[in-house]
Order: C-alpha cells, then sequence, then structure tokens
C-alpha cells in the first residue's frame, strides 16, 4: 500500500503523519486522508475529487469497508449512501 513514494514529478503520493495518512493527486490536491494503524485504514477516511470536492466519506476496520460509506455528487448532493458489515453491503439507503 505504501510502496511508492513519489510521482514521476517528485509530488509526493502520501503522507504518513504519526496515525493519519494523507494521499496526493499528482499535482498535490488532497486525494484521501484517515487513521492509519498497524498497516491497516481504520475509522473514517475521506475522499476527494482531484477539483478538491469531497466526494466519499467512508469507515474501515482491517481495511475493510464496515460502517456507513456516503457518496456526493458534483453538485455536493449525497448520492447514495450503503453501510458495510465486513466489507459486504447490509443496508442500502
Amino acid at each position: 500500500m505504501l510502496d511508492k513514494k513519489n510521482y514521476a514529478n517528485g509530488q509526493k503520493i502520501y503522507e504518513l503523519n504519526g496515525n493519519k495518512l494523507t494521499y496526493f493527486f499528482k499535482d498535490g490536491t488532497l486525494k484521501a486522508e484517515g487513521r492509519f494503524e498497524n498497516g491497516l485504514m481504520e475509522g473514517e477516511w475521506k475522499f476527494y475529487r482531484a477539483t478538491g470536492q469531497l466526494w466519499q466519506i467512508g469507515n474501515f476496520k482491517n481495511s475493510m469497508k464496515n460502517g456507513t460509506f456516503m457518496r456526493y455528487d458534483k453538485n455536493d448532493q449525497l448520492e447514495y449512501q450503503e453501510n458495510f458489515e465486513d466489507n459486504k453491503i447490509v443496508k442500502t439507503k
């Protein structure tokens, strides 16, 4: 997951600060951020479009989808919401 450290242009792909992992797009724009513990995604993660708009908010347990996932369209409106347990959908709204 954290093998490659930089894009060809020298931009950092990610930055790990304590247990907070932040991913970047090639141009340095924020791509994703969340908790990273024992080499795994944990808790709430936020994912962004290259424009900087919030795209998804999701919860992980041991790097598997676990809890609520919400996706937003390009007008910042909730597109859909799903609930997961051990990486499987359990309820869709």
